[in-house]
Formats: C-alpha cells, sequence, structure tokens
C-alpha cells in the first residue's frame, strides 16, 4: 500500500446532518459514577469545535489537511444532518468528572507530550469535493431503493391474518432505528479511517490508551466524513423508517379505517381485513395506542442498536479503507444509478405485463408497479431532498431541527394528498399504481423516523418534548384537515389497484 494518504473533501454544509452529530445513544457504557451529559444543541452550537481541532492537531496526519479543509469552509457543515452528527447512542466509556467541559478534556501536558511524540505526516491525496459529493449522493440513491425494499418488505412479511400489531409501518420504523443505533455507536467497521492501519491513536477506549475518552472522539468525527457512512444513516435508515406513514396510521387509527388482518380457515370470498364500528372515545385510545406504541419502540431500538454494537464490537469486522476509498465508491456510483434506471425501465415493461416472464395474463392483473416499482422510482427524489434540506435548515435552531421537522411535514401532507386522490375514485389504474409509489417511495424516503428518534434522544428534554410534540400534533392536524375533508364527507372508496 502506497504512502500516500487519502481523504475526502468534505463539502462545506455536511455538519448539518444530525444524523452524523447527534450524541450516541448510550452515554455511560461502562457505568461510571460520574459523567458528562452531551446534548445535540452543543454539537450545532459549536461548543466541541475547540475540542475537535485540539484533539485533530494531536492526532497530526489526520488533522491539518481536515482541519484546513473544514476551515477553509467556515467548519465543517455536514453536522446538520442529524444522521451525521448525532452521538453514538452509547457515550464514553471513561468520562471527565462531571464540572469539566469537554473543550477542556486535554491538558498541557498531554499535549505537549502528543505534539512531541508526533510523526510527520505523510504526504496526501485528497478526492474533491465534487467527487466526495458524488460518492454521497450515489450511496444515498442506492440505499434508498434498497431502504425501501426494505420497508415494503417488512410491510408485507408483518401484516398477517390475527397479527397483535395491526399498522405494518411500526416495524420497518423499529428495524430502522435499530440499525441507526448501531452504527452510530459502532467503533469497528470504519476504523481504518483514512487509510492507515488502526493504531494506538484510534484504538477503541476499551484499551489501555491514555486518553480513551479523545480517541473515541475523534474517530467518531473522522467516521461521519465518509460517504458510505452517510449512505447508511441518511440513505438507508431514513428511507427504511417512515414518519409519514407512522402519521397515516394515527389518522387511520382516529377515523377508524386501520384494517385488522383477519383469518379465515378456508378459501372464501369474505373480506381479509375489516373495521368494527365503535365511538369516539375509543378511536381516541386507538390514536393514543399508535402515537405512543411508535416512538417507543423505536427509541428503544436505537438503544438497543447501540447495544448491540457494544456487544459485537469484538466481532465487528474492519472494512478496509483504501478497498472503499479505491474501489466500492466509484463502483456504487455504476451501481446506484444503473439500478435507478433498472427501475424505470422495469416499470415501462413490468415483468408481470401480458407477455412478459411473469405475465398474470391482463394489464389489469398487473401488479408490480403499484406494490414495488414506481416506489423505487420516487424513492432516490424523496431522500436527496430530506439529505439538502438537512444540509440547509437542521444548523438554523440548534435546539429544533428544522429540516426534519419540514421534511417530515411536508412529506406527511403530500401523503395526505395522495391518499385522497386515490381513495376517491379518480383516474384509472395506472393513476392509482402512481399515487401508491409516491406515497410508498417519495414521501416514504422523504420523511424518517431513525433521524427523527435520534434527534429527540439527543435533545435537551424540554427541547426535545417540544420538537416530538410539535411534530406529531402539526402532522396529525394536516392529515385531520386533507384526509378528514373526504373521510368525513363523502368517504373513502376502495383504490383501483391492487398493492
Amino acid at each position: 500500500m502506497s504512502s500516500r494518504r487519502e481523504e475526502y473533501t468534505i463539502p462545506d454544509d455536511y455538519s448539518n446532518l444530525d444524523e452524523l452529530v447527534a450524541p450516541s445513544p448510550v452515554e455511560n457504557p461502562g457505568e461510571r459514577r460520574l459523567y458528562r451529559h452531551h446534548s445535540l444543541e452543543e454539537r450545532l452550537d459549536g461548543d466541541t469545535n475547540n475540542y475537535d481541532k485540539a484533539h485533530n492537531e494531536k492526532q497530526g496526519g489526520l488533522g491539518e489537511s481536515w482541519l484546513d479543509a473544514s476551515s477553509s469552509h467556515e467548519g465543517l457543515q455536514n453536522a446538520n444532518l442529524t444522521e451525521v452528527s448525532v452521538a453514538a447512542p452509547v457515550k464514553d466509556e471513561e468520562k471527565p468528572p462531571a464540572f469539566q467541559k469537554e473543550d477542556d478534556l486535554e491538558s498541557p501536558s498531554s499535549s505537549d507530550s502528543s505534539h512531541t511524540a508526533r510523526a510527520p505526516s505523510p504526504p496526501q491525496e485528497r478526492a474533491s469535493k465534487y467527487a466526495t459529493e458524488l460518492y454521497a449522493i450515489s450511496y444515498l440513491i442506492l440505499f434508498s431503493i434498497l431502504g425501501t425494499l426494505a420497508r415494503l418488505g417488512l410491510q408485507a412479511l408483518t401484516v398477517y391474518p390475527g397479527a397483535p400489531i395491526v399498522n405494518g409501518s411500526l416495524w420497518a420504523n423499529f428495524g430502522g432505528s435499530l440499525v441507526m443505533g448501531f452504527l452510530a455507536e459502532d467503533r469497528k467497521l470504519f476504523r481504518e479511517e483514512w487509510g492507515s492501519k488502526p493504531s494506538a491513536d484510534i484504538e477503541p477506549p476499551s484499551s489501555d490508551s491514555k486518553d480513551p475518552v479523545a480517541q473515541k472522539k475523534a474517530h467518531l468525527t473522522v467516521k461521519k466524513t465518509i460517504p458510505l457512512y452517510i449512505g447508511l444513516a441518511t440513505g438507508f435508515c431514513g428511507s427504511f423508517t417512515s414518519f409519514s406513514s407512522f402519521m397515516r396510521d394515527v389518522f387511520l387509527a382516529l377515523s377508524n379505517d386501520l384494517p385488522t388482518p383477519l383469518y379465515h380457515p378456508s378459501p372464501t370470498n369474505q373480506p381479509t381485513t375489516t373495521t368494527v364500528p365503535r365511538n369516539g372515545g375509543f378511536s381516541f385510545m386507538a390514536v393514543l395506542a399508535v402515537i405512543i406504541i411508535t416512538p417507543s419502540l423505536c427509541l428503544a431500538a436505537l438503544q438497543f442498536g447501540a447495544h448491540l454494537a457494544l456487544a459485537l464490537e469484538p466481532v465487528t469486522p474492519t472494512l478496509p479503507f483504501m478497498f472503499t476509498r479505491k474501489f466500492f465508491d466509484r463502483a456504487a456510483v455504476a451501481i446506484a444509478w444503473v439500478a435507478w434506471l433498472g427501475a424505470v425501465l422495469m416499470t415501462i415493461f413490468p415483468p408481470d405485463r401480458p407477455g412478459g416472464p411473469t405475465s398474470k395474463g391482463t394489464w389489469t392483473r398487473e401488479t408490480w408497479r403499484g406494490q414495488a416499482l414506481f416506489a423505487l422510482i420516487f424513492a432516490p427524489l424523496g431522500c436527496l431532498l430530506r439529505f439538502y434540506a438537512s444540509l440547509h435548515l437542521n444548523g438554523r435552531v440548534a435546539s429544533f431541527p428544522l429540516g426534519t421537522f419540514v421534511v417530515n411535514i411536508f412529506g406527511t401532507l403530500i401523503l395526505g394528498m395522495c391518499y385522497d386522490l386515490q381513495h376517491a375514485d379518480l383516474g384509472g389504474r395506472v393513476g392509482c399504481q402512481v399515487l401508491q409509489g409516491i406515497m410508498d417511495g417519495f414521501c416514504g424516503c422523504l420523511t424518517t423516523v431513525s433521524t427523527w428518534v435520534a434527534e429527540l434522544k439527543g435533545l435537551r428534554r424540554r427541547h426535545s418534548y417540544i420538537y416530538g410534540g410539535l411534530s406529531v400534533m402539526v402532522a396529525l392536524a394536516g392529515l385531520v384537515l386533507i384526509m378528514g375533508s373526504l373521510r368525513w364527507t363523502k368517504g373513502f372508496r376502495s383504490p383501483l389497484c391492487v398493492v
């Protein structure tokens, strides 16, 4: 391997990704009596910037080039992405005293000694800013498609006769939040951060290193600037989960339209789902059930994912940086765009069309486009819009992630409009399938629960309740106005497409 070190040139606004800067779900894995709590507001306000600079200077080769790039762009803005900015769910094993500030973690003596022992940095080869952003966008496209497929597949698996939980979006939101917690806390997958083998400088806190807090902090800081990590956290987890589907289920519980799967012991012509008339009091209890269960399970999944990362740390493999940087990043560009184009071609020529390999005889029995293909076309658009909205809006108010709030509300309102059009018996079968694709693909990837719960976990308690409560109340009020205006006047009709 060449002695030249390769780095990414991080675009200005990536520090606004809350997925990358939010605090770790587990703040005290070592269960020490004293530890310092860190909030998302502190990270977005820049309270840790001095610490990041001091530590990166201590790390030598990592520090100068990476800090120069970020300072030339007035700081690494990528922290506005919640997926990128959220701290790991499990915080530092060894904490300084409760009164010690993060900026003061390094004493002058330790800093001096580290500078004395620092070896000269090897020459560095930097991917251009445009290449780095192309890698990130390609990963987002690829993982938005995979996340959408995972969500639709899990929904199909978890809605079955006699299911104890009838809203299929719950398990997808649970799974995406679990993966988010694992990624936020993991310290092994991206251990070869800049093309060099792990050294004592980046050993995990469980080792006998002199400054485990600083080492973990440095690793998390660098890991969250890698395009593959952004693709996994923002692309896959954000697309695997869906805030708009969650809020749709809340409204359907309110209007008594959340279908309950039925079990028929023998083939019959009876319906597979049903709803039983009930009074408003029961509908209120149903709304509370969906609102309480979904965020609670997703927060638990975020925490469990972090615990899982800690438990599996001894056996978690490390991705070779040079392989990722030289091969996988470039391959992902081709794979992502070809996959997106393939989804478009398959939608034009669905496999179950008349004369196709899985033909069902007539176009009226074709279901692939409504079930998945249209969703795969619209999925990258929703994911990329969420990504750029987070970049530009999440950093504006530290105590209120504005970008995530805006996309969650906007996506929920778009889903409500599409749901109304689909259940108002307007248009034909293809129009119904397109609307289903917009709801499952565009709205499903535009809105996210994994980032939302990571922000709820990272914000200070008062800000967390305000942010979470407003998100649910505004989204539900919008659906009551949009979907309720049809439901409580003409009523919902069965859609023309079967999904």
